[in-house]
């Protein structure tokens, strides 16, 4: 029994050993996770003071939070007597690896922190972009969602956003309305002009300043060509389009103005 005596002791001090060492370090777990999360809490609340974007707001979060797991898991693997330094190499290989493999994925998230930081539109806008048009329903970390004018709901890589040209229609207090109107050859412009202006003023939401315009954009084979241009706020943009174009029906009819008909002239009678 003795023979067995100082085994006995040296496995009895090595797994107290290493009993301490689990207890310690998941002593350090609990205590660092307690204190990234009360870290990340108090972050986030230094950035609502600051008025930052909400979004912008999560991506700093999840980075430092990120950042400091991995921090607390080497240190953790340290108290263990693990090699850090090639650990922090593995780390590093997995990160090339992981960017080699999703480089899609990490040129979204880069293109949406540009996006938040330099906010060329914002959710609630009315933009196109990236080859679709609507309201900006939210930016988020790989793609922005985006509501058509269909009522469908189209997410689009960030990336795409922002390698393209962004038109942000609610960047501005108002917004253009561009329809043009066909006159015959027998009518007179400013007759129609006169008859337009007042009635397009009074459609809803056409704004008084700037007043609608009603001009002549050309000539063509059916007699003159106007160009009628209401203003209003993005929100109400289509319900002002398609009432302008009532508009100009209804008063056209009124007026008893005749169908524009294409006029051919005879080029040999017009070199006589």
């Amino acid at each position: 029994m003795q023979q067995f005596e100082p085994q006995l002791a040296y496995w009895t001090t090595t797994i107290t050993a290493f009993g301490l060492r689990v207890l310690g370090a998941l002593a350090l777990w609990l205590i660092g996770r307690w204190l990234i999360s009360f870290g990340a809490r108090m972050l986030t609340h230094a950035l609502d003071r600051q008025h930052l974007d909400p979004t912008l707001i999560r991506y700093i979060r999840s980075l430092v939070t990120i950042t400091l797991n991995i921090v607390l898991l080497v240190a953790i693997l340290g108290y263990f007597g693990v090699e850090t330094t090639s650990f922090a190499a593995l780390i590093a290989g997995v990160g090339v690896a992981i960017g080699a493999a999703w480089g899609g994925l990490l040129s979204n998230f880069a293109a949406g922190v540009f996006l938040i930081v330099l906010r060329p539109f914002k959710a609630g806008d009315y933009v196109q972009a990236g080859g679709v048009e609507g309201t900006v329903r939210e930016v988020g970390l790989f793609g922005t969602t985006v509501l058509s004018p269909d009522n469908s709901v189209v997410l689009v890589g960030n990336a795409k956003l922002f390698g393209d040209n962004i038109r942000n229609f609610s960047a501005n207090p108002f917004r253009r309305v561009e329809l043009t109107a066909q006159l015959a050859h027998s009518v007179a412009p400013q007759d129609a002009v006169a008859r337009l202006k007042p009635a397009l003023a009074a459609i809803p939401n056409v704004l008084k300043d700037p007043a609608p315009d009603v001009e002549i954009l050309g000539f063509n084979e059916r007699g003159t060509l106007l160009a009628i241009r209401p203003y209003c706020h993005t929100d109400h943009y289509w319900q002002v389009y398609f009432d302008t174009n009532r508009t100009i029906a209804e008063a056209f009819a009124a007026a008893g103005y005749p169908v524009p008909e294409q006029v051919m002239r005879d080029s040999g009678r017009a070199r006589a």
